[in-house]
C-alpha cells in the first residue's frame, strides 16, 4: 500500500514581509499617538491593540493544507476551515490527474477559492503556494483542485491508483 502525504503552510519569504510591514505601520502609528498624547488611550489599550494587530497580522500562518492519498481515496483538510480531513473516495472521481494551473486567473489567488464569487466552471480550488495541482473531476460533476508542492510524487501515486478510478467507471 502507498501512502502520498503533504503538508503546506503560508510561509512565502514575500507574504511574511507584507505582514510584518502590515504589522508595523498601524502598531507605529498608535504608538507615536500615545507617545504625544497618552491621555487618548491607556497603556492597557494600547498594549490590547499591539496584541490585536499582531494576531491578526499572522492568522494566517495557522493555515495548513493537508492531503493524502491512499488505497480509501484522496484526503484533505484546509484548517482552520475544515477541523478534521475529508476524503473522496476513488469510487467518486472520474479522472484525476495533475496539472499546471493560473491561480490569479483560474481561482483568485491562493487559499479556499471558487463558488459563488469567481468562475464556477473550473470548481473549486485549495491550494497554499504555486501552481502545480491535483485535478479531481468528479462523477456528481464538481471539480476541485488541491494544490502540491510534490508534483512527481502525486502524479505516481494516482498512476498507482488510477485502476481503482477505472474499475468504477
Amino acid at each position: 500500500m502507498r501512502i502520498f502525504k503533504e503538508e503546506q503552510r503560508f510561509n512565502q519569504v514575500w507574504l511574511i514581509l507584507l505582514m510584518v510591514v502590515s504589522a508595523i505601520v498601524p502598531i507605529s502609528i498608535y504608538v507615536k499617538e500615545y507617545t504625544e498624547n497618552p491621555d487618548g488611550f491607556s497603556r492597557l489599550e494600547l498594549i490590547g491593540l499591539i496584541f490585536l494587530i499582531l494576531f491578526a497580522s499572522s492568522f494566517i500562518f495557522l493555515f495548513k493544507l493537508t492531503t493524502r492519498i491512499d488505497e480509501k481515496g484522496i484526503h484533505y483538510q484546509f484548517f482552520p476551515f475544515h477541523w478534521s480531513l475529508k476524503i473522496i473516495k476513488w469510487n467518486e472521481i472520474n479522472n484525476a490527474y495533475v496539472r499546471t494551473y493560473d491561480p490569479l486567473g483560474e481561482y483568485g489567488g491562493w487559499g479556499l477559492k471558487g463558488g459563488l464569487l469567481w468562475n464556477k466552471a473550473k470548481g473549486k480550488a485549495i491550494n497554499v503556494s504555486g501552481d502545480i495541482g491535483i485535478q479531481l473531476i468528479l462523477k456528481n460533476g464538481k471539480k476541485l483542485l488541491i494544490g502540491t508542492q510534490k508534483q512527481e510524487e502525486a502524479k505516481n501515486i494516482i498512476a498507482t491508483y488510477k485502476t481503482k478510478i477505472i474499475a468504477n467507471v
